[in-house]
């Protein structure tokens, strides 16, 4: 495989981790997602690539 395409590979596992720890004391519920402004906008920073 490509190293360049691992890297992409690497950043995008790098990002749902980030996201996925965002949630981890808390429920993944969709409507909470939606006002919560801050969690929001760095979800959306990190599919962001």
């Amino acid at each position: 495989m490509d190293n360049e395409i691992k890297t992409w590979l690497y950043d995008i596992l790098q990002s749902i981790r980030e996201i996925d720890s965002y949630y981890e004391d808390k429920p993944k519920r969709y409507a909470d997602y939606l006002i919560d402004t801050k969690t929001k906008r760095a979800v959306e920073r990190n599919i962001d690539l």
